[in-house]
C-alpha cells in the first residue's frame, strides 16, 4: 500500500485567478469522496501574500465529511493559525512548512530555522492536545538554490531535531530544485532506518519529466507516503524561483498500477473530480485576477 495525500490547496494557491469559494467547495467535496488518505483543503496564511487562500476557513465550514474516509488537512504558518484550525472538528491534520534554509524562511515565514524549530515543538504539542495529526514539511530538503550549505548530514541533523521536537510525520520537499532519482534514493535510504518512529513522505515538485524514476526511487528506499495534485497544478509562490508544478495524481496512480500496489480509490468518484478540476483550472473562466481583489465575478459553473 501507499498513502496518497491529495492537495487541492497546492494546486490552487499559485493559480493566477481567484477561484470562487463555492467552486473550491464543490471540487474539494468531490475529492473527499475518492478515497485519498488525506485531502489538504486550505491554509492559514496571510491573504496579502496568498489571496487565493483567504477563504480557507469558509471552505472548511462547508465540507461534507459524512461518508468520507479521507482525513482533512490545513497548512498553518504559525501557532495562532494552528490554534484556530485545531478548534475545527472537520480538520484532522495540520501541517507546518519548516525549512533549515535561512533564505527560504526569511522569504516564506520571516523567521529563522531556530525560531521555526521552536514553533514546531509548540505546534506538535498543540496537535497532540487537540487530537490532531501534526505533519511537518521540510522545504529545500534535497538541496539549496541560495548558495547556503546543504548536505545529507545537515538534513539528517535537522530531522533529528524535528523528531526531538515531537514530529512523527516528516515530509521532504524539493520546492524549486530538479531532483535525480539517485539523490532521492540516498536520502530516504539514509533517514528511514535511523528514524523508525517517523513516517517519511515525499512532496515532489516536478516538471513531470522523469516522474516515474523519482517516485520509484523513494518507494524502493521505503517511502510509502506521497503528496500529489490532480493535474499537477501549483507550486510554492514564495520559493523565489520559477514555480515547478507538483506530482500529478494521475501519474502516482499509474505508478501504483504498474507496481501492482493496492490503492483504495473510488474510480468513478475520481473521474468526476477530474471533470471538476478541468472546469476550474480552465484559464478562460471569468474569475477575478488575484491581484485585483478577492470578490469573484458572476460565475455559473458548467453543468
Amino acid at each position: 500500500m501507499i498513502r496518497i495525500i491529495e492537495s487541492p490547496r497546492e494546486g490552487m494557491q499559485g493559480f493566477p485567478l481567484i477561484i470562487p469559494t463555492m467552486e473550491k467547495v464543490r471540487y474539494i467535496n468531490q475529492l473527499l469522496q475518492v478515497g485519498f488518505d488525506v485531502v489538504e483543503v486550505g491554509s492559514r496564511v496571510s491573504s496579502k501574500i496568498i489571496p487565493q487562500m483567504a477563504d480557507s476557513m469558509d471552505v472548511v465550514n462547508l465540507l461534507k465529511i459524512k461518508g468520507s474516509r479521507s482525513g482533512r488537512m490545513i497548512l498553518a504558518t504559525g501557532i495562532r493559525g494552528a490554534e484556530l484550525v485545531a478548534a475545527k472538528a472537520e480538520i484532522t491534520h495540520i501541517s507546518y512548512p519548516f525549512s533549515f534554509s535561512p533564505a527560504f524562511l526569511r522569504l516564506n515565514l520571516n523567521t529563522t530555522p531556530e525560531q521555526s524549530l521552536e514553533t514546531v515543538a509548540t505546534f506538535t504539542s498543540l496537535c497532540m492536545e487537540q487530537g490532531k495529526q501534526a505533519v511537518i514539511y521540510v522545504s529545500m530538503a534535497f538541496g539549496n538554490p541560495y548558495s547556503e550549505p546543504w548536505s545529507q548530514e545537515i538534513l539528517a541533523g535537522w530531522v533529528r531535531k524535528l523528531h526531538h521536537a515531537g514530529a512523527t510525520t516528516i515530509v521532504l520537499s524539493n520546492v524549486s530544485i530538479e531532483l535525480g532519482p539517485l539523490l532521492i534514493f540516498e536520502v530516504y535510504s539514509r533517514l528511514i532506518p535511523v528514524f523508525p518512529g517517523v513516517e517519511f513522505g515525499l512532496h515532489l515538485h516536478t516538471t513531470n519529466d522523469g516522474w516515474y524514476e523519482q517516485v520509484n526511487a523513494a518507494y524502493m528506499a521505503g517511502c510509502r507516503r506521497f503528496d500529489s495534485v490532480t493535474g499537477g497544478h501549483g507550486g510554492c509562490p514564495m520559493a523565489g524561483e520559477k514555480m515547478m508544478g507538483n506530482l500529478d495524481t494521475r501519474n502516482l496512480l499509474e505508478f501504483a498500477t504498474i507496481k501492482k500496489i493496492a490503492v483504495n480509490i473510488d474510480w468513478k468518484a475520481l473521474e468526476k473530480a477530474y471533470q471538476i478540476e478541468h472546469e476550474i483550472f480552465d484559464l478562460s473562466q471569468p474569475f477575478v485576477r488575484a491581484k485585483e481583489g478577492l470578490t469573484a465575478k458572476s460565475y455559473k459553473p458548467k453543468p
